[in-house]
């Protein structure tokens, strides 16, 4: 079955990191794709070098200069050519992301459809880059605006969501007239790979230069070439705040731009008149779906004091049912962290819990004996925490549920907002006016606000992002096509004068 699907996906033992086919051969260097689903080994991915990295640049410039001038219609009809492709290989590349990331199945299907979804936004959004006409105080003068591509957007990307993140930014660039460069997750390469193998012959069945979407593969040090080249206008990165900062300081140094989708630190707040089936729902899959590793994971249930003890008790049970295992198995509801230093993170985070006088009323750990060889596959837990203790202001990648009380909905919504990070947050409950509180400018300070539906998960009409220490980015709906692009303003004068702006008189008669 393994070999199976790696075959469809045209991937082999020894993949080539670089889409350029250049062989250095002072390097020989590899990542390893291990599984954390079994702890098998998939396949390597060639370590990119500076020389092939140089190369890559080159051809993406070279590509930009011919896909720069390609009507924009034109462009997205190359990227529906492309959603057509991924709904070919939608079973195989989400089985791919399962393995290699360890999500369940229907959520990896579920990613590669989040893909097939943007290709049609994006070929919507060809037809639609409209700038702005405005009145010129000036007479027979005409003013508008228009958007012009930036050239080549570099893509850093995170394990979490291997393909799906990449193809927010990539479809909607490559309308733009944007060429890219990604570097995938070195923990899930293998996907990246796949994508770029879909996507290649796409271009080249329309004799579209490889160069508009190339790929490089390797550690931070690679993502460095990127993040330090000047040739690259645009870095979007996905990862922690702490590689966000990093990322954000070295654009800025060279006065690039960066669009950065951070850390996340997700609440929802529980109100009395909350329907007790929609909160359960919306908290257990926010909390220990993809095992507590995406980044609009819920984290935090701030509850009123009045429904507290049941909605403890029924999520007590609620965890009782949860199957953790063989996330291809779809029987399964949790499947395994990415790897052994997230299962020390999650470890780590607990014993802090503890030392600060959280109370696990759903105790965590490490699974081991048949089926858990991997040794990355652990128990989703909950705590019971005061808003105050420092562990509930930090992010842990991994299935760790805080519960807190409240008395009022101001109260609720100071502690949902008193956390470094502004990712997703949600409010369930019925009555209207806590409804539009929580939405207001007195409200939830995050990018997404939800009404009656969990932090995780997003819909890609929408923009994506957060603010704080998420990072301000917005990738994927609405008007976040902007981030790609550069504005323009044009002021044409179709008379035989040349009058000043702001009536400033020159003359030199």
């Amino acid at each position: 079955m393994k070999k199976d699907f790696l075959k469809k996906l045209g991937l082999k033992k020894n993949n080539a990191g670089t889409s350029t086919g250049l062989q250095d051969e002072k390097s020989k260097k590899y990542i390893k794709s291990c599984s954390p689903v079994d702890g098998e080994f998939i396949g390597n991915v060639s370590e990119t070098t500076r020389k092939q990295y140089d190369a890559v640049i080159a051809k993406a410039e070279k590509a930009f200069k011919v896909w720069r001038e390609v009507p924009a219609p034109k462009r997205g009809e190359i990227v529906r050519q492309y959603g057509e492709a991924l709904r070919k290989y939608k079973e195989p590349l989400g089985r791919l992301v399962s393995y290699e990331m360890g999500k369940s199945l229907q959520e990896g299907w579920g990613e590669v459809q989040e893909m097939i979804d943007i290709c049609d936004f994006a070929v919507g959004l060809s037809r639609q880059l409209y700038g702005l006409t405005m009145h010129s105080e000036r007479p027979q003068h005409r003013m508008y605006e228009q958007w012009h591509p930036l050239g080549i957007v570099g893509i850093v990307s995170a394990f979490n969501f291997p393909v799906a993140v990449w193809s927010w930014n990539a479809m909607i660039a490559m309308v733009c007239g944007d060429v890219c460069i990604w570097k995938p997750s070195e923990k899930a390469p293998l996907c990246g790979v796949a994508c770029q193998n879909i996507l290649k012959k796409v271009l080249k069945d329309n004799k579209v230069p490889e160069g508009v979407s190339c790929i490089i593969n390797g550690d931070y040090r690679v993502g460095e070439f990127m993040t330090k080249d000047s040739r690259v206008p645009l870095i979007s990165a996905t990862g922690s705040t702490r590689m966000g900062k990093i990322v954000g300081q070295t654009v800025a140094a060279r006065l690039g731009r960066s669009l950065l989708e951070l850390g996340g630190n997700n609440a929802i707040i529980i109100t009395p008149s909350s329907d007790i089936n929609v909160v359960l729902t919306g908290a257990v899959f926010g909390a220990v779906g993809t095992c507590g590793q995406r980044c609009t994971s819920t984290r935090r249930l701030i509850i009123h004091k009045s429904v507290y003890k049941e909605v403890k008790n029924k999520l007590v049970n609620a965890y009782k049912q949860l199957r953790i295992g063989d996330p291809l198995d779809q029987n399964m509801h949790v499947g395994p962290l990415i790897d052994k230093g997230a299962v020390d993170n999650y470890l780590a985070s607990i014993k802090a819990c503890k030392k600060q006088g959280g109370k696990f009323i759903v105790k965590g750990g490490v699974l081991k004996g048949k089926g858990y060889e991997s040794g990355c596959y652990v128990k989703p837990c909950i705590a019971e925490v005061t808003p105050d203790m420092p562990i509930v202001r930090h992010e842990t990648f991994a299935p760790i549920l805080y519960l807190m009380k409240y008395d009022s909905l101001d109260e609720a919504i100071h502690i949902q907002n008193n956390v470094p990070q502004g990712l997703s947050s949600a409010i369930m409950t019925t009555n209207m006016q806590e409804a539009e509180k929580f939405l207001s400018t007195a409200g939830s300070d995050c990018g997404i606000a939800n009404v009656n539906i969990g932090t995780s998960g997003a819909e890609i009409g929408g923009a994506f992002g957060g603010e704080k220490e998420t990072g301000g980015g917005r990738e994927s709906g609405s008007d976040a096509w902007k981030a790609y692009m550069r504005r323009q303003t044009n002021t044409i004068n179709y008379s035989a004068e040349l009058p000043l702006a702001q009536g400033i008189k020159f003359d030199l008669g």
